[in-house]
């Protein structure tokens, strides 16, 4: 072999040993990587963004069509105001019809209808929506009864359903209050609903759908049924808690004394004691082991 041919295949053997340690090398460092690598950290106490908080319900029985409700609504909301707990209730509107044979007509007001329906003089439905004019002034409402429109309410109820599953039930009842009492507007129209809607945030698609078939027409009637069974003679109707009901408009303060009385029973029963623990050793999230 001669002279030349050595020093080649010594280069060619020196360079292999290189990239041998070079991949050596890599290897380690990779390996060290992960070792030294901290792992994810898991909080204890991060609260998923599915967790329901436990919250005392509140359920009120209305029609869209009771002037009542809309007065009732109004007495309520101000003593919700004086209750420093009202982050912790969970108020659900139920379905109620008062007239559910009512038909729909637009060239008739409720003062026209009340008269056919209770067979008095307009003379006599006159004054009595007066009275109801009156009541609601006092509470901020300015009630246009000559302006309202004969309606079924049973498809705005199925519109507040259909609200309450995407979480904006509060929005529309407000909003159907105001749409019959105050503008005028027809709440049996379905172009009518639709638009109420889509101002509440609601899906214009999804509203033609609900709206255009017979979906929550069972939750409506279930409601109905449910209030025959825990005596509803009239509305507005409100449970605290599934125990304590107060029937119609009353005064704020004795919305506001329910309030209280039944969110202090309601967090007794809620009431978790700490546990009684005996110590021993253990391993903590921060990998503490003692």
């Amino acid at each position: 072999m001669s002279y030349s041919s050595i020093i080649r295949n010594g280069i060619k053997l020196i360079a292999l040993v290189l990239l041998s340690l070079s991949g050596l090398l890599e290897s380690c460092s990779q390996q060290s990587g992960a070792l030294n690598k901290k792992p994810s950290k898991t909080v204890l106490n991060d609260k998923p963004n599915n967790i329901k908080l436990n919250k005392m319900k509140i359920e009120i029985w209305s029609d869209v069509l009771c002037p009542f409700c809309y007065i009732g609504k109004r007495k309520f909301e101000a003593a919700l105001t004086d209750f420093s707990h009202r982050n912790m209730l969970e108020i659900e509107w139920k379905s109620y019809q008062l007239n559910p044979h009512q038909e729909t007509n637009p060239n008739k007001n409720s003062i026209q209808a009340l008269a056919e329906n209770k067979g008095i003089s307009l003379a006599e439905s006159e004054s009595m929506h007066k009275y109801v004019e009156e009541m609601a002034a006092q509470v901020g409402l300015h009630y246009n009864m000559k302006n309202t429109i004969a309606a079924n309410s049973f498809k705005a109820h199925r519109l507040t359903h259909y609200a309450k599953s995407q979480g904006k039930q509060q929005e529309i009842e407000e909003k159907l209050f105001e749409s019959y009492f105050i503008q005028g507007k027809n709440i049996d129209d379905i172009p009518t609903l639709i638009a109420l809607g889509v101002s509440a945030g609601l899906s214009e698609i999804e509203l033609s759908k609900v709206l255009h078939s017979e979906q929550y027409s069972d939750d409506v009637r279930q409601d109905i049924y449910e209030a025959s069974q825990i005596g509803v003679r009239g509305v507005p109707f409100f449970v605290f808690d599934n125990e304590v009901a107060i029937s119609g408009a009353q005064e704020s303060r004795v919305f506001l004394q329910t309030l209280e009385k039944s969110f202090e029973k309601w967090q007794k029963k809620n009431h978790k004691k700490p546990l009684q623990v005996i110590d021993g050793k253990v391993c903590t999230p921060n990998q503490d082991c003692e």
